[in-house]
């Protein structure tokens, strides 16, 4: 990627287009207590002087932390940077000075490349990474990592990282939900992801591992979920049997009325068998700017009902948040995991100038009691942090503990019946 045209003026005019996006579009600029304005005057300097497109990034993305707010980054169009988690597939936790993969989807490039969860991340590129700084990825590059596999032996692999379909928005996809019945019986659904705004397809695969299944105890696997679109209110609808209120999105504008009335915001309450059904819903929605009501389809009775695990972890975020969060509200599935990661608003892209686009949250979620997760996350009923040493043995006590969770419940229903 050429660093040219990239001169001291150019630099200036993308600055101070992020800066009055940010006061224009940002959810609320006073979210967290941070004087925006005082912020930016203080950093202008230092990044306007950047020498580099790489330190202009950088110094950008910095002063946007500063904000404390989820779903907000600064990338260059051509050639994006994104957390493993979206462009490799892939999440880490910290362990004794090194990066530990921890949730490797399938269909990623860590996966392709024949990473596993409890290999250690020891360089990227040439270069070594360790907590407390988390590596970036270049969408459309092939980079090469090296590793020590789980036996303790070290290696090098290749990543290749496709071109992400969406610049406004990139992200690799991974495999879609996979399901099967567990040893003892447990009907067990893995979802990495919910891709599409909508998620029809998503919904199908859904419907048909329940189907599938067919099973009177279920474990919902959406760790290292980083979320998507509207694909999660299939799950939430198979956790009750009837049309329930799960919670809200909002924009400032519609907050800020006096009259705002959540029972009056129009209701997402079903997910089209048919990409024909979109046309009417994205009509009905744009006119009130993403603040939107969502409800349960009313899929009626399952045998698991009462008989459900939900496991998540510190990665789980956004609508995958959504379910966790509507499940623990209302008692429908027990939690078990690792507190979720308290990254709930909804955010679009903005052209900022010369290729440049800056991600924003524009969108705040609560629940239908009024719960805010931002920042929060959910915690878990039952406590089951991610173990390196397990994983390095083939072993999940996660899972473990989840079928447990469900297993005890049908137990103790079966007695007092």
């Amino acid at each position: 990627m050429s660093d040219k045209p990239f001169n001291q003026d150019i630099r200036e005019k993308v600055f101070s287009g992020v800066v009055h996006t940010v006061s224009a579009k940002l959810y609320d600029p006073a979210l967290n207590g941070v004087n925006w304005g005082q912020v930016s005057d203080e950093r202008r300097d230092a990044i306007v002087a950047s020498e580099t497109r790489a330190d202009f990034e950088a110094r950008m993305n910095a002063l946007l932390r500063e904000l404390h707010v989820s779903h907000i980054g600064f990338f260059f169009e051509r050639q994006p940077r994104a957390a493993a988690k979206i462009a490799i597939g892939a999440t880490f936790h910290a362990s004794e000075g090194r990066w530990v993969f921890q949730d490797v989807h399938a269909g990623g490039p860590a996966h392709e490349a024949g990473l596993q969860p409890g290999d250690t991340l020891l360089a990227v590129a040439g270069k070594e990474c360790a907590p407390p700084v988390l590596p970036s990825f270049a969408f459309g590059e092939s980079v090469a990592v090296d590793i020590e596999r789980r036996d303790r032996t070290r290696d090098r692999v290749q990543i290749l990282i496709p071109v992400s379909k969406k610049t406004d928005h990139p992200i690799v996809h991974f495999d879609p939900p996979s399901w099967k019945r567990l040893p003892d019986g447990v009907g067990y659904l893995k979802i990495a992801l919910f891709p599409g705004v909508v998620g029809i397809d998503v919904a199908h695969d859904i419907d048909r591992a329940i189907r599938e299944l067919g099973c009177d105890r279920l474990v919902v696997d959406l760790r290292g979920n980083p979320g998507g679109g509207m694909g999660s209110l299939r799950v939430m609808s198979y956790f009750t049997p009837g049309q329930v209120p799960v919670g809200y999105s909002v924009t400032r504008k519609y907050l800020d009325r006096p009259d705002f009335d959540k029972t009056r915001l129009p209701r997402f309450d079903r997910i089209p068998d048919l990409k024909l059904g979109l046309v009417p819903l994205f009509i009905r929605f744009a006119l009130h700017n993403r603040s939107t009501a969502v409800f349960t389809e009313g899929k009626g009775p399952r045998r698991f009902h009462g008989h459900v695990a939900l496991l998540v972890n510190e990665h789980s975020a956004s609508s995958s948040e959504m379910v966790t969060a509507f499940a623990a509200e209302n008692g429908l599935a027990t939690i078990v995991g690792s507190r979720t990661a308290g990254r709930l608003l909804g955010n679009d892209s903005f052209t900022v100038g010369y290729g440049y686009r800056l991600a924003l949250p524009i969108v705040d979620y609560r629940t239908w009691r009024e719960t805010r997760l931002e920042g929060k996350g959910v915690e878990p009923h039952v406590s089951a942090p991610f173990d390196p040493e397990a994983f390095r043995n083939g072993e999940d006590p996660q899972l473990t503990a989840a079928v447990a969770a469900v297993s005890d419940r049908a137990a103790q229903r079966t007695a007092i019946g």
